[in-house]
């Protein structure tokens, strides 16, 4: 284990923060790594919002749902999916923009995704602790219309950081011959591994900082596919220009 991957492997969700503001530059030589992710194409087809208005953090506190570190941690960025910077390259050299297709919308998210954890071990190098935040796309029009995102742009999360006021215990992980295959897909012998897996994070549960439910993972993910999950994505999608094709 060298030095990047036990930091790696340290790696918890922050939901608790102090009042300890980053240094001068620190945001910026943050991002700055961040930038230094793959994108597909050369297209950074991201964008970051930082958001410090407190009324405007509150407002995504809410929106997220209710979720307060969201106007107390140090910093909150929200992360987008960007291809209007790429249709107006477009524009200026004459070329008709196809950017509503289902690769373009995948490359921008991803490339999203790929700049924001960049940025994640970036943060974790220096200290401090993160949270992403999903619940941004329980009201996406909402977030939308506040950051005054235009069409071909859409909010994938956002992301807490700060100054840890913590220290929660690192959450275990699928074993690795779960989700490493060899040449093929082939899940056979993987309902054991699973079954013992339930039972450790049973015990994460029961014995984590302030208790918990004490639920499996499989309970768990088996709860979470039964239900509906934010329905309304595709029609605000649409509305802002991803349409599919």
């Amino acid at each position: 284990m060298n030095e990047t991957l036990t930091l790696l492997h340290a790696h918890r969700s922050i939901r608790k923060f102090t009042d300890q503001a980053l240094a001068d530059g620190q945001l910026e030589r943050i991002i700055g790594a961040g930038q230094c992710a793959a994108t597909s194409s050369f297209l950074q087809g991201a964008t970051i919002i930082r958001v410090s208005k407190p009324e405007s953090r509150q407002k995504l506190a809410t929106y997220a749902g209710n979720q307060p570190y969201v106007a107390n941690a140090a910093e909150f960025l929200v992360f987008c999916a960007d291809l209007r910077r790429a249709g107006n390259c477009c524009e200026q050299y004459e070329k008709p923009f196809s950017g509503d297709y289902t690769e373009h919308f995948i490359i921008a998210t991803v490339d999203a995704a790929l700049l924001a954890q960049n940025i994640v071990v970036a943060a974790e190098s220096e200290g401090l602790g993160i949270c992403y935040i999903g619940g941004l796309r329980n009201n996406p029009r909402e977030v939308s219309d506040l950051l005054q995102l235009p069409q071909g742009v859409y909010p994938v999360f956002g992301l807490c950081l700060g100054y840890p006021d913590q220290n929660p215990e690192v959450k275990p992980r699928l074993p690795l011959e779960v989700i490493l295959k060899q040449e093929t897909y082939n899940d056979e012998g993987d309902a054991a591994l699973i079954e013992s897996y339930d039972e450790k994070i049973r015990e994460y549960y029961r014995t984590r900082t302030g208790g918990g439910h004490g639920i499996c993972w499989s309970e768990q993910v088996a709860s979470l596919l039964s239900e509906k999950a934010r329905p309304h994505m595709r029609g605000f999608l649409a509305e802002q220009g991803f349409h599919f094709k």
